[in-house]
């Protein structure tokens, strides 16, 4: 199996260098990140639930997809890539905004992502690959906000962080 390869930034989202992907995980290094989310023309969004055999958060809730670009590769080409690795999905991407967060995981590993965060519509059926995607959901976002309350022990931590301020963002386009 090939070692994805995360890239390194400073606080300003400046690249200072490579490094692997659960090195970067288990030392807590800042690295770049992207975040999709897309919503169907109900206006529900596109949840997926993580494989159990994911490294870190799996079988929990989360946006539609997320990754780490490619030494090389954009923020935008790693949103699409991803989309359609995980999700058999292909739409428009647009970015939103970038935020820092730092958290701990489960397997003695931390996510500290400089992360971007991009949406698109589409009212395509997701073709999942079950080896990143256990199973997904569309949920409006009132339904959502509901759930996440009642139940934050389902959802992953960087989704925790920006699924609101996704809405906020939303609403004003």
């Amino acid at each position: 199996m090939e070692k994805t390869q995360v890239i390194l930034v400073d606080n300003n989202d400046i690249q200072i260098g490579i490094m692997e992907k659960m090195e970067a995980h288990k030392k807590a290094l800042l690295h770049r990140a992207i975040s999709v989310f897309i919503i169907n023309t109900k206006g529900e969004w596109l949840l997926q639930r993580r494989a159990l055999g994911k490294y870190h958060s799996n079988g929990l809730w989360t946006n539609t997809c997320c990754s780490h670009p490619f030494p090389g590769e954009s923020n935008l080409q790693a949103s699409n890539r991803r989309l359609m690795e995980e999700m058999g999905l292909k739409c428009k991407l647009k970015e939103l905004f970038s935020f820092t967060y730092k958290e701990e995981l489960d397997n003695e590993l931390t996510e500290y992502e400089f992360d971007h965060v991009f949406y698109g519509f589409s009212d395509e059926i997701p073709k999942i690959d079950s080896s990143e995607v256990m199973e997904y959901k569309y949920l409006n976002y009132f339904s959502l906000f509901k759930d996440i309350k009642a139940n934050p022990e389902n959802y992953t931590v960087w989704f925790k962080k920006i699924y609101e301020r996704v809405y906020q963002y939303l609403s004003k386009q």
